[in-house]
């Protein structure tokens, strides 16, 4: 054990007997013996586990889960945004689909900056300019294709039935709805469907969406060429040429779903599997366990001064490496050996100050050269196939613009690009050159669909929304659970921090830290408050195998499959079977 933290620990611990944060208590998690799905949309859950029931494996449910999302969660689930797939198959073999949305072909470096060299304020967000070629489709046709066993119809069938008859809105809906409906009201096809009248659907409304289900049934009918070579593709680049945009039918007919292998590390005897680049997520998780990985976490203590400042130091020097160093992998070589590797993790560890903050600005690059309302979701089926999905339009509905006749919202993902070297995106982000805009390259993201193992049997399945946040929600979720012994509930509900190198402040949800703890760092020079939009951190969703706790798992008392959707998401739900 370093000695600086044994110089202090005595003090640290007698600061905290007794001084834990005082949150509400979480339920227990879900508990099912055969199955479990967990998603931010109670009815999308429900698909999942009808799948399984009908004897599906966890492919079939997250392909029909991710296209009912698109009918009753259209903030983030989507036929019009992009994501990733991790998988890992019973026998222990995993894989990863990357269906990020691609920059059209008529895309340039340059194209959201005004003659005076400054980025147009809205152009990368809320324009048709804003639109990349969309994956979403593309990647859950291939994963049925490739590791699903059920017919595509059948996982079409609930999605098609949620959008042409509808589904009654409740509370949470209605609250998601909220978010967007002063910007989707400004677009008249947008407006037709998620308005009622021009005025706010209430609470009992039943939403219908014909358009939609009429692009589900060409898909369910003709796969993925109904959307990539057919009319649907042919409606949005309509719209896209009509307003301002650049999308081709050549960006359709082109796209290709990447497969590739996750990134893969340890901590403290579980394997991980992560979205590998153009997702930071496995990458940067791996470098932040990894540093952590040398210091007695369980022992310092949940919320500790000693164990958020080692967790802030880490997070500084990850954030650093995938602001400026990580990009698309076909245009970009990321240094994912280094990264991932426990001695450049030791060398990180030597640069940590043991009494002060450290300093973002004097940071160098040490290495060669996404948003709330994604959503993720979580399944394992009787066999102890899982998956984690992640996918996204961006910001909440992405830009707000539906298609005329397709029903379909369309992303804003070109947002995710450097828009210009050092200057932030949607997320604060300060990006470099590894991430400038290209034709037919995928922007980085932060989204980091994750699956934990140990002795050779999946051990958890967890990720979440939330933007350049998403690293370090599905990374705190891991660590509750491994180091602080949290059964699921409690690890996805605990508050959070975050820092990601730029701007260099400490943010937190409310009551994350104690005013004793936040005295401590404030007196090492850290910069911490409430995250201003603490609202909107993510709703993460996991899965533990075998108990509801490590304590349990290890002793052998728990069976079956452990679900929690977090506390923060209003209309999700974990259920198994």
């Amino acid at each position: 054990m370093h000695q600086p933290i044994l110089t202090r620990l005595s003090f640290v611990v007698a600061l905290w007997a007794g001084a834990a944060p005082a949150f509400a208590a979480s339920p227990a998690p879900v508990e099912g013996q055969n199955g479990m799905v967990v998603t931010a949309q109670h009815l999308a859950s429900q698909v999942g586990v009808d799948v399984l029931k009908a004897g599906g494996n966890a492919v079939d449910a997250a392909v029909a889960v991710g296209y009912a999302l698109a009918v009753v969660y259209p903030t983030a689930g989507n036929l019009g945004g992009g994501g990733f797939m991790t998988i890992r198959m019973a026998d222990g073999t995993t894989t990863f689909l990357d269906f990020r949305e691609r920059a059209p072909l008529a895309a340039t470096k340059d194209m959201y900056l005004g003659p005076d060299g400054n980025p147009i304020p809205g152009a990368s967000t809320e324009t048709y300019l804003a639109v990349g070629t969309p994956g979403s489709v593309a990647g859950f046709e291939m994963a049925r294709e490739k590791y699903g066993t059920r017919p595509r119809e059948e996982l079409l069938a609930p999605a098609i039935r949620l959008a042409s008859e509808g589904f009654v809105l409740e509370q949470g809906d209605i609250a998601s709805l909220a978010e967007g409906n002063e910007r989707l009201a400004q677009d008249p096809a947008a407006a037709g469907i998620f308005l009622k009248d021009g005025k706010p659907y209430a609470m009992g409304d039943r939403l219908v969406q014909a358009d939609l289900a009429k692009s589900l049934t060409q898909i369910s009918e003709g796969g993925a060429d109904a959307f990539y070579k057919g009319g649907i593709a042919d409606l949005i680049v309509k719209a896209s040429q009509a307003n301002g945009g650049i999308l081709a039918r050549e960006d359709f007919e082109q796209y290709k779903v990447r497969e590739m292998a996750p990134v893969t590390c340890s901590y403290r005897g579980y394997e991980i599997a992560s979205s590998p680049p153009p997702s930071s997520g496995g990458l940067i998780i791996c470098e932040i366990l990894n540093v952590l990985e040398g210091y007695p976490i369980s022992y310092l203590g949940y919320g500790s001064a000693e164990t958020t400042r080692l967790m802030v130091e880490a997070m500084r020097h990850a954030y650093v490496d995938r602001n400026t160093a990580l990009g698309d992998p076909d245009f970009v070589q990321n240094p994912v050996e280094k990264l991932t590797s426990k001695a450049y993790a030791d060398e990180i560890r030597s640069r940590i100050d043991a009494y002060r903050a450290g300093v973002s600005a004097d940071l160098k690059v040490n290495v060669s050269p996404e948003s709330p309302e994604t959503t993720h979701y979580s399944i394992i089926d009787k066999d102890g196939n899982a998956v984690a999905v992640t996918y996204t339009l961006n910001g909440s509905f992405g830009t707000a613009k539906v298609a005329e006749g397709t029903g379909i919202l369309l992303n804003n993902e070109m947002d995710d690009f450097t828009v210009k070297p050092g200057v932030p995106n949607l997320y604060g982000l300060v990006q470099g050159e590894a991430n400038a805009i290209a034709p037919r390259k995928s922007p980085l993201s932060s989204m980091s669909p994750t699956i934990l193992s140990k002795d050779g049997k999946p051990f958890m399945v967890i990720g979440s929304p939330g933007g350049s946040r998403i690293i370090t929600i599905t990374l705190q979720a891991i660590m509750n659970v491994v180091d602080h012994g949290m059964d699921l509930q409690e690890a996805i509900d605990a508050p959070r921090i975050h820092h990601q190198w730029l701007p260099d402040r400490v943010f937190m949800e409310p009551r994350a830290l104690s005013p004793d703890t936040l005295r401590l760092l404030t007196g090492m020079g850290y910069n911490v408050g409430i995250d201003p939009d603490w609202t909107i951190w993510g709703e993460a969703a996991g899965i533990l195998v075998g108990g509801k706790n490590l304590a349990q798992i290890e002793d052998g008392d728990g069976t079956g499959y452990y679900g929690a959707i977090d506390s923060r998401a209003s209309a999700g739900a974990a259920i198994g079977y």
